[in-house]
């Protein structure tokens, strides 16, 4: 019953959105190359297009359901065209997904003619395409802007896999090894057992949250209650289930990972790093051939504005950080603003907020002149706030 009322809310916002720039807009609909699509060009259309990447819609036989762009009515306003894909497929899978976005935005560009500059705008998975966007098309994309995004690409398969080694570690428990449905019962019978629940830890469970709060990113605003919410949803075992990102998992590497952990919990991080177990992608697997499956380089030719919740852990802050560091080396740094906002959710960012980034993002293209960002590596625990 709650999934029905969720999809009966969403679609009444779908429609709400549509008709309030109906009246201002010239609105298409319908299906390109496999992809339901929505376009929006409002009648005093100044020349700039955004184009909106969903998040992921989990695993099923057909292809993904279009979601209206939450910055429909804010550019309409502003004379600014949008255009959303719902992709070929309900999967993991930017690597598609960006070139259905690409040819969208080559089909808008047939109908409507050149636009001025285009803006990718990603939520979620569609962070991974927006930051793919940028470093891979720098041609088609001029700018982007993302919130609660995967930013660092497969860094986020990497992370999930090393929370479940430090998991495994910890309880005893061969998590990775396990398929499902049996891995659901280790983990119910096993796991939590052995290692409590983020308000009730045993003493194993007080080590593992300390490794995860270093894995993640530090001490951050609203730790335990965004913890709580993901605790046992972030466990994977090695063999992706059918109601897995199978492709998404095939690419995990945690070889690079380094594991730290707080004084006086008995066990140090020399110990952890040469007794944990490491992941390794299999040949073929995390290499240029799929550059949106491969590490991503820092290299940004256009600037991007990101959003995130201080304690998501869907997408845990330390995909900005890694990001930034990726940045910082590409000599790209001036190119990225990062932003947080205290929160324990995923993708639960005000309007005000993305809309306030996104007219930051205009006027940073127009003036050249970067706009404010957060310190992500600073004190964490007023991060947001």
């Amino acid at each position: 019953m709650t999934t029905i009322r969720t999809a009966l809310a969403f679609i009444a916002a779908m429609l709400l959105a549509l008709s309030a720039t109906a009246e201002r807009a010239e609105q298409r609909e319908g299906t390109h190359e496999g992809a339901d699509f929505v376009i929006s060009k409002p009648l005093n259309w100044t020349g700039g297009l955004v184009m909106f990447a969903h998040g992921y819609q989990g695993e099923g036989p057909a292809s993904g359901a279009v979601e209206v762009s939450p910055l429909a009515n804010h550019l309409a306003a502003k004379g600014i065209a949008w255009a959303a894909s719902g992709f070929r497929a309900t999967t993991y899978r930017p690597d598609w997904f960006l070139q259905d976005t690409l040819a969208l935005r080559a089909r808008f560009v047939r109908e409507f003619g050149p636009v001025r500059w285009t803006v990718l705008h990603g939520k979620s998975m569609g962070g991974h395409m927006a930051v793919a966007g940028l470093e891979l098309h720098p041609d088609s994309f001029q700018a982007g802007l993302t919130e609660c995004g995967v930013v660092d690409g497969v860094g986020l398969i990497d992370w999930l896999y090393a929370y479940t080694a430090a998991a495994e570690y910890f309880s005893g428990a061969p998590l990775l090894d396990t398929p499902r449905p049996a891995f659901n019962t280790l983990v119910n019978e096993t796991v939590l057992p052995a290692l409590g629940m983020p308000d009730r830890y045993t003493e194993r469970g007080k080590r593992f949250d300390s490794v995860v709060k270093h894995l993640s990113g530090g001490d951050v605003a609203m730790r335990l209650e965004g913890l709580a919410r993901r605790y046992v949803l972030n466990l994977n075992p090695r063999v992706a289930g059918p109601q897995s990102a199978a492709e998404f998992a095939r690419h995990g590497d945690t070889r690079h990972i380094r594991y730290a952990i707080d004084p006086g919990l008995g066990v140090d991080a020399e110990t952890l790093n040469r007794d944990i177990r490491r992941v390794e992608p299999p040949p073929g697997a995390r290499s240029s051939a799929n550059p949106v499956f491969a590490e991503f380089t820092g290299r940004l030719q256009g600037p991007l504005i990101t959003l995130h919740e201080t304690a998501d852990f869907r997408v845990p802050l330390v995909m900005e950080q890694n990001y930034r560091r990726k940045v910082e080396a590409a000599g790209s740094g001036k190119r990225l603003v990062q932003r947080a906002v205290a929160g324990a959710g995923h993708c639960a960012i005000e309007g005000q907020l993305r809309e306030q980034a996104f007219d930051d993002l205009l006027a940073w293209m127009e003036t050249g002149v970067a706009p404010r960002g957060d310190d992500l590596s600073g004190d964490l625990g007023r991060l947001g706030r």
